[in-house]
């Protein structure tokens, strides 16, 4: 007897055979605490004032908007209990005021959920999304808070037909997935290529002015051609900085991206940047659904994204990115 393929089970379960309603949505704060900090300690990514604390004649604004977190580590799981006992876990990404975000799911998308088959991934989201659309909330607190959800329902789907989420999404493409290490400083970097990393990924988030490319040469020197160095900008740079730092970085050879070297909001300046760069240019941390990557990829503003599940929407609206990204030739990270 031929085993059914996934497809067929999940239409198999939804003609009525068996039951798949969600009867209790739980978000749950989790804190874990940071090593080096007490916990009503803050911390401040960048520094108040600007990216490199300089003022001179015609600085702008600080664009760079001081994050304050709490001295551990937080987020907000989801759990999503169905009536035939299958439980699925999600998280919504919530390294701030994770209370805003189990109040969004508990009071908006809750009640949206309950009484629903879970099986319904793609018409919850659309719910989900949609029951805030006219409101103008399309990203942060609302659509981390939607990926926990999205990501829970994922994985009761995949309990509920027996297969992991890469067969529900498709199958695999490869057999292995290359990742990346931590390397801020060359013993970190060495220490990560000695593990098994082929690449390393470093901040280079304080501006013009400071030690960041210095560092950058440093880590770029020991890695060498054993791998790649990823710098991570944080919205760090004016386009002309941009522009000025990252042809530095071609010259270094091993640089393997620039990523949000820009303000999220400079979406017009991306493609500007791409073209004037041999190292390629990352976005995505900071986009948070497909109609702000829809608007990326069309202008060409980047080379590789790397939008995070747990930010940007979860499963169903990271898979539609990763698609449309294939379309236009995009890596995905």
């Amino acid at each position: 007897m031929a085993v059914p393929t996934v497809t067929e089970q999940i239409e198999y379960g939804s003609r009525g055979i068996s039951s798949l309603k969600i009867t209790a949505v739980e978000p749950m704060v989790t804190r874990t605490p940071v090593s080096t900090l007490q916990a009503d300690e803050f911390i401040e990514m960048p520094p108040m004032g600007s990216v490199s604390n300089r003022v001179g004649i015609g600085n702008r604004l600080d664009h760079a908007s001081p994050s304050r977190f709490k001295g551990h580590n937080q987020t907000t799981l989801v759990k999503i209990t169905t009536d035939q006992g299958i439980i699925g876990w999600g998280e919504a990404h919530a390294p701030a005021a994770p209370a805003v975000h189990a109040k969004v799911i508990t009071d908006l998308l809750a009640p949206i959920l309950i009484g629903q088959d879970a099986r319904n991934i793609g018409p919850l989201w659309e719910r989900m999304y949609s029951s805030q659309r006219l409101r103008g909330y399309a990203t942060g607190f609302f659509t981390e808070s939607i990926a926990g959800v999205d990501i829970a329902l994922w994985d009761i789907l995949g309990k509920f037909v027996g297969v992991p989420l890469y067969q529900l999404l498709g199958g695999k493409y490869r057999d292995r997935i290359p990742t990346y290490g931590g390397g801020g400083s060359p013993e970190e970097a060495l220490e990560a290529m000695e593990a098994g990393f082929t690449a390393v990924k470093m901040g280079f988030s304080k501006g013009v002015g400071s030690d960041d490319f210095e560092r950058v040469v440093k880590v770029s020197e020991a890695v060498g051609d054993k791998g790649q160095v990823l710098v991570d900008s944080l919205g760090a740079f004016k386009l002309h900085e941009a522009i000025s730092v990252g042809r530095k970085l071609d010259e270094l050879g091993n640089i393997g991206w620039f990523e949000d070297a820009l303000m999220p909001e400079d979406t017009a300046s991306y493609p500007k940047l791409v073209e004037a760069l041999d190292t390629a240019v990352c976005v995505g941390e900071t986009l948070c659904n497909r109609f702000q990557f829809r608007d990326l990829f069309s202008e060409r503003g980047a080379e590789v994204v790397n939008p995070d599940v747990s930010r940007a929407g979860g499963v169903t609206e990271c898979k539609r990115i990763a698609d449309m990204a294939d379309t236009f030739g995009i890596l995905w990270s």
